[in-house]
Formats: C-alpha cells, sequence, structure tokens
C-alpha cells in the first residue's frame, strides 16, 4: 500500500503561490466533478485566511494520480506560522518548493528550506508565476542553487529537479519556454522523484500526532502519518508523550482519509497513509498514538521558542459587558489553554490569582490573529503592551531576539529606510539592485524596535514597498530604545465624545474619537503632537444662548478618525498603557484609570 503513497508538502515564501497551486493541482487530478462549484483558494477555509488571503493553518489534502495516492499538505508562508511548518515536514517525504519568478528567493524561502534539508527531504524545485511580465527565472534558478548550497545541502539534495509553472494558470513543464498545457508533467515528477517511505507494516500500530482539530461532532481529532503497522477502527490504543509517559488510552472510535479536501471514514488505515483519528481526548500534538503494546515514543521535530508574549486580563473598562458575551477570567482562561493545545507555536501562563494570562507566540501577526478570532467569537479582554522574551548567554549577558528584515524599494526611498531602521537599532548587511531603480536591502535588527513598523514602512514608501521579517536567533541586547515621545490625550469622565469639543481639541493632536462615541476616564482619546500626558474633556458642548450670533454658525468639520489595526495599536502602547478589545471597539487606556491612583503608582515606583 505504502508503495503507492506519496506523502508531499508545499512549502515557499508568503504569497508565492501554494495554494493555487494546489488548487489546479486537485482540479487537474479528476478531485473534483466536472459540474461541482469548487472556491479560489479552497484550501485556506478559514474567515481569516480568506479576509487576508493568506494561509494560517497547515491542512492536508489527497489526489489520485494514475493509481497513486498523492497527500499534499498546504502550509503558511508566514515567518509567524513557522511552527506549523515544522511540524508538517515530518508527515512528508518530499517537498515541493515553489519560488516566485520575479521576487526570487526571500527569506521565508530560507526558513522553510533549511528545515526541509534538515529532515532529509529532496526538494522538487518549481519555479512559479512565470507567466510575470517581469519574470526572471534563470536569475531565479541560480538564485536557488546558490541558497541550497549556503545551507549546505547533500549531493543528493543538491541535484534538484526544476519545474517552469504558473500555478493561476495551471500548466507546468520542464523548460521555461516549453509547452504551457497543463500540469501533469508535474504530478508525473512527484510519482517519479519522490520515494515512498519504506516502512513496516507488520510492527504495532503508531503514529506522530502532528496537527490537532476540535471537531463539535467527532470531538479531538488527530492527524499524522501511520509510521509502522495498521489502524483498526474500534481497536484499543494509548498515547505517549516523547518522555514515554502514558497520557492517555481509549479505543480508536474513528479513522478517516482526506479524498480531495474531505474526510471519508476507513476501516483500516496502513503505513505510509495520513489519517484523522478520533478516540482520545488528552492526547496532544507530539505525541505518539499506538498500540498498547509500544513504549518507544516517535521522535518529533523541536519547536522553536516563541519570542513575544502579551497579557490578556478581564476587560476592566467602565463599558464592560456593553458589547461582548464573554467576560469572565474563566472563559478567556479556556479559550487560552484551547488554543495553546492546538497550536504549538504559543506557550500559556497564569498568575498566581488567576485573572492574568500570559500568551507568548512567534510573533505580532500570531498575537494578532488569536486576538481577532477571539473578538470575533464575543470575548472582551484588556491586552498590554507586547514584550519580547529574553534569553541569557553563559556569561549571564542579556540576549533579545534578532530578526531579518528583507526591504525592496524603489531607489528614492532607499535612504529613507535606512534612516528609519538606524533608529530601531538595525545593522545594514546588504544592498543590491533588483532591477531598475530598485533596490534590495538586508539588515539585522531587535524584535522590540519592529513592532508596528509595518505601517510606517508603506507610509516612508507611499505603500509601494515590501517588507519581509523572520526571526534570526537571539543576539547581544542593543541597548535602551526610544518609545512612543507623543503624550496621550486622556480623557477626564465618563460620557460621549461631542463634536464641538473635539473640534476645538483637534489643533492639540491627533483624536481618536469622534462624536457620540462613548469614552470614559483614563481612556487615551487621542495623541498630544509632544511628550507628556495632557488631561483633557471631550464632552463639552457649546454653550447655548438666546444671542443671535452675527451670520449662521458654521457646520463643525472634524478630521476623520485613522483606522488602526491590533497590531498598530498595541505598538503604540507605553509601559502604563493598555488596549481594550470589544467585538465592535478598540480602546486605549491607561491600565490605572484614575489619575489620583496613577499618581501615587508613579512615586512608589509600583511595577504595573
Amino acid at each position: 500500500m505504502s508503495n503507492n503513497i506519496r506523502n508531499i508538502t508545499i512549502i515557499a515564501h508568503v504569497d508565492h503561490g501554494k495554494t493555487t497551486m494546489i488548487d489546479n493541482l486537485m482540479k487537474q487530478s479528476g478531485s473534483f466533478r466536472e459540474n461541482e462549484v469548487v472556491d479560489e483558494r479552497l484550501m485556506d477555509s478559514g474567515e481569516l485566511e480568506k479576509e487576508r488571503g493568506i494561509t494560517i493553518l497547515a491542512k492536508p489534502a489527497s489526489i489520485d494520480w494514475q493509481g497513486t495516492r498523492v497527500n499534499i499538505i498546504d502550509t503558511p508562508g508566514h515567518r509567524d506560522f513557522a511552527a506549523e511548518v515544522e511540524r508538517v515536514l515530518s508527515m512528508a517525504d518530499g517537498a515541493l518548493l515553489l519560488i516566485d519568478s520575479a521576487e526570487g528567493v526571500m527569506p521565508q524561502t530560507k526558513f522553510v528550506l533549511a528545515k526541509a534539508l534538515k529532515q532529509g527531504l529532496k526538494p522538487i524545485v518549481v519555479i512559479n508565476k512565470l507567466d510575470k511580465a517581469d519574470q526572471r527565472a534563470n536569475e531565479v534558478l541560480d538564485e536557488t542553487f546558490d541558497l541550497f548550497v549556503s545551507l549546505d545541502a547533500n549531493e543528493e539534495q543538491l541535484d534538484f529537479p526544476v519545474m517552469y509553472a504558473s500555478g493561476r494558470s495551471g500548466w507546468a513543464d520542464k523548460e521555461v519556454d516549453g509547452p504551457r498545457e497543463n500540469l501533469h508533467p508535474l504530478l508525473d515528477l512527484i510519482i517519479e522523484h519522490v520515494k515512498p517511505a519504506d516502512l513496516d507494516k507488520t510492527k504495532p500500530f503508531a503514529m506522530l500526532s502532528t496537527l490537532l482539530y476540535a471537531d463539535s461532532f467527532l470531538g479531538r481529532s488527530l492527524v499524522g502519518k501511520i509510521s509502522q503497522g495498521t489502524a483498526k477502527a474500534n481497536q484499543a490504543i494509548k498515547a505517549i508523550n516523547l518522555k514515554g509517559e502514558k497520557v492517555d488510552e481509549g479505543r480508536l472510535t474513528k479513522i478517516f482519509r482526506y479524498e480531495g479536501t474531505k474526510k471519508v471514514p476507513i476501516e483500516v488505515g496502513e503505513a505510509g497513509d495520513i489519517v484523522v483519528i478520533a478516540g482520545l481526548e488528552k492526547a496532544n500534538v507530539a505525541d505518539t498514538i499506538c498500540d498498547l503494546e509500544v513504549n518507544d515514543p516517535l521522535p518529533a521535530t523541536p519547536i522553536d521558542p516563541p519570542t513575544m508574549s502579551i497579557t490578556i486580563s478581564v476587560n476592566s473598562s467602565p463599558l464592560a459587558g456593553t458589547e461582548g458575551k464573554k467576560l469572565t477570567s474563566t472563559q478567556i482562561r479556556d479559550r487560552l489553554v484551547t488554543e495553546a493545545q492546538n497550536n504549538v507555536g504559543i506557550s500559556f501562563s497564569q498568575n498566581a490569582n488567576v485573572d492574568a494570562f500570559v500568551i507568548s507566540g512567534r510573533g505580532e501577526l500570531m498575537l494578532e490573529i488569536l486576538l481577532t478570532q477571539m473578538r470575533r467569537e464575543g470575548f472582551e479582554m484588556t491586552v498590554s503592551p507586547p514584550k519580547v522574551l529574553y534569553q541569557k548567554d553563559d556569561n549571564g549577558n542579556r540576549l533579545e531576539p534578532i530578526e531579518e528584515i528583507t526591504v525592496d524599494v524603489d531607489e528614492e526611498f532607499s535612504s529613507k529606510i535606512i534612516d528609519s531602521m538606524n533608529r530601531r537599532k538595525g545593522k545594514l548587511l546588504d544592498l543590491k539592485d533588483t532591477g531598475k531603480d530598485k533596490k534590495r536591502l538586508i539588515f539585522h535588527a531587535p524584535t522590540r524596535g519592529l513592532m508596528g513598523y509595518t505601517s510606517r514602512f508603506l507610509t516612508l514608501t507611499k505603500g509601494t514597498g515590501v517588507i519581509n521579517r523572520i526571526f534570526h536567533g537571539y543576539g547581544k541586547f542593543e541597548g535602551e530604545m526610544d518609545g512612543r515621545k507623543n503624550g496621550a490625550l486622556i480623557s477626564m469622565a465618563n460620557g460621549k465624545a461631542v463634536a464641538f469639543a473635539i473640534f476645538n481639541l483637534q489643533a492639540r493632536g491627533e483624536m481618536f474619537v469622534t462624536h457620540n462615541d462613548p469614552v470614559y476616564e483614563g481612556m487615551i482619546v487621542g495623541l498630544a503632537p509632544k511628550p507628556g500626558d495632557m488631561i483633557i474633556n471631550v464632552m463639552k458642548g457649546k454653550q447655548l444662548t438666546n444671542m443671535r450670533t452675527q451670520g449662521t454658525d458654521e457646520n463643525v468639520v472634524l478630521t476623520p478618525v485613522r483606522q488602526m489595526s491590533i497590531a498598530e495599536q498595541l505598538s503604540m502602547l507605553n509601559t502604563d498603557e493598555a488596549l481594550e478589545i470589544t467585538p465592535k471597539s478598540l480602546r486605549l487606556r491607561k491600565a490605572i484609570l484614575n489619575p489620583n491612583d496613577r499618581k501615587k503608582n508613579e512615586k512608589s515606583g509600583t511595577p504595573l
């Protein structure tokens, strides 16, 4: 059976066409009926995935090609979800490395390829998006070979096959100017190049749990590749952790296999196949699911540690409970515990009073996605400013996370970007031409200086620049960094903002509220142009008298309020501030709302 199975993963930098390629591979392999309506980017099934056009969760699918089952695993391209990529590589026998024919090798290309080579996979290189007008396929192939060499690929891995393709147009060929008919040559190459795993079906059943889904119908569903033996419905099984300790025991109530993107129930799963099983309530990702007589766990890839954390607590503002339905610390805790179980890139801890919860992750996008999902589920919460997680070296010196930033900009903006990165303790490593009046700049910079930098970068490049970041490693602490220089404009009381008051206060700074918005004491309603907080009254209406003024009163015209994402608002916070998140609103606030209590806290020097 396993001789007729090929497990492959598609890896690439963000937006290099993985999900679109899988769409067309499935359509051309006959996974759908001729008249079946199929969504675009059907593998991106989550609401946020469809909205943002990115893959967040790794997902398997399966196609049948000339009598061989090809299990394909779609992976995220964004650096924050790298833990997903690291896990699914353990299920794969081979990998398709997709590279944009114009952008070429990018930071995440380097990251995912390094992980694949470390697993011993022999990738097939696909130079994708060949229908682009600015494609430079031959140069990109040279860049790719150099990347393999720099990552210490062995002789077999360096002898990689190459395909030229357009996933969107649905064709692939071994020659740049070959026939552009369909993706069949790529499917044939997968069968020919990817060798099936040599697995023993006679041994007792064992599989490594790689993905976990919470299913309202089935309960906890665990996804993995069967490493040995066969799994039969209703057989007795157990779960053991990486130390070999038993964490769960039960019966294998259901086994599913993927056909297309659908899960189909089967009676027996054999070594080499990717299956979904149900029946265990406590088993987790990286546990070995196995027959009762197995005692040794299967090896699992260690996951890189988180680099950033936020503290989530109950919404304590005067407006708490007016917009959301999930308000208690117990509800927030249960939701975060579930997230930490399902997402190995996130870790969870709580304080002694069990009213504040620390969530650590790989980057601000991962944390923003979690907060956005919770917001849509009806949660209200207060979130602290993000903190980077430091480490110590052998001599006790503090180390901080450093990122590699790759920037593609028009030449006229390069000096502005270099200046802005210098302010964030960034070091320029490389600067090269990538076309007419185009530059590629590569920096190393501390993570703490880059929070919310993307929006600033887009402003500096007038929306034309492309920025990519990836975790590089831990480096020496680069010293204190300037925080937000602007003071906060703070509401003095509870009520509703009035247009007349906002109009007169606009000269004091940028306002975050507009007419009739609810405000409360301690809420940040704007930013001052200079340092120092200022308490203001945004509820002061016009005095009404029976005196008619000369001429008619002019209509009050307010400057539109800037719409900011959760990540942007978190990046603006000083250490004594917080972000209130509800299903309908995002409100910046002081951590201590009462001004007298804030002064007492400042004098005592008590940390928040």
